[in-house]
């Protein structure tokens, strides 16, 4: 019991010292602050956050992030062509790649693909 506790103690001793030792021999300073501070979509993190930002930025997120599910769905439908019926499995994927594609073609008509409007 008593051998567990002087371990214990020499631990927090031990990291406490690797703590203050690092914490002394760092670099910073107060130029790399603006390092530091998040970057976030091209704003100054120092200014007012109520700016408005480009809705086309927004609308190419929102593309980029439906398709890149439908990237995380369309795998494992490839890794199960060889446990299932093949004419059912191919009809569920030209059915699922139907609807992204109108999809696409909506977003495509209603010009959110065009970064200049």
């Amino acid at each position: 019991m008593i051998l567990l506790l002087i371990m214990s103690i020499l631990i927090i001793i031990i990291s406490n010292i690797m703590m203050l030792l690092s914490m002394i021999l760092s670099k910073k300073s107060f130029m790399d602050r603006e390092k530091c501070s998040p970057f976030e979509c091209g704003f100054d993190p120092k200014s007012s956050a109520r700016i408005p930002f480009s809705l086309h930025f927004f609308l190419i997120t929102v593309i980029f992030l439906i398709f890149d599910i439908e990237i995380a769905l369309l795998f494992p439908i490839i890794m199960s062509f060889n446990l299932v019926n093949f004419i059912m499995l191919m009809k569920i994927s030209f059915f699922f790649l139907f609807i992204l594609l109108l999809g696409l073609y909506h977003e495509w008509n209603q010009n959110m693909l065009n970064w200049t409007n």
